[in-house]
């Protein structure tokens, strides 16, 4: 089973995971916005990543589990509508592949990893700590994002394989 988890949002990261083992670690793709040049996810260039990985793996053998994020307090309307849009592409995105959506809270998984209340590079020590095959790609602090796609990913493979 390949398990295709995605950390949403622009500074987010997808990661292809298969057997209990990290097969691929990308960021998010994205795009300039308008004239402000903000970012926004390439959908595009998602459809691009995910399926030149999958074309020869049957469908019914792959597992979309993307984090499922939800407004916070403190968080500009702009900024919140911005990741709602970014979390749209991808559900669209993958509905339109017809590829399985599984949605998981950050407090379900992080709590699984014990990282409830800890600094956001947490993740980012905890995944190199699990997977120290990969730490070279771990090795920057903005990495924790690529470390949250890798843990959603070890939490749905490690909760959810029994129901195999």
């Amino acid at each position: 089973m390949l398990i295709i988890a995605i950390d949403p949002g622009v500074s987010g990261s997808i990661c292809f995971f298969k057997d209990g083992k990290i097969i691929d670690v990308i960021e998010m793709p994205t795009m300039i916005e308008g004239k402000k040049n903000k970012k926004q996810v390439n959908g595009s260039q998602v459809y691009n990543e995910i399926s030149t990985r999958i074309k020869t793996i049957d469908k019914k053998d792959i597992k979309v589990v993307i984090e499922n994020v939800s407004a916070m307090p403190g968080q500009g309307v702009t900024s919140m509508f911005n990741f709602g849009q970014s979390f749209g592409i991808l559900k669209g995105m993958c509905s339109a592949m017809q590829l399985p959506m599984y949605f998981v809270r950050p407090v379900k998984w992080k709590k699984y990893f014990n990282l409830i209340n800890s600094e956001k590079d947490a993740s980012r020590t905890r995944a190199i700590e699990i997977f120290p095959y990969f730490s070279s790609q771990l090795s920057r602090k903005k990495d924790s994002n690529k470390a949250d796609a890798i843990l959603i990913a070890s939490f749905y493979y490690e909760t959810y394989k029994s129901e195999e």
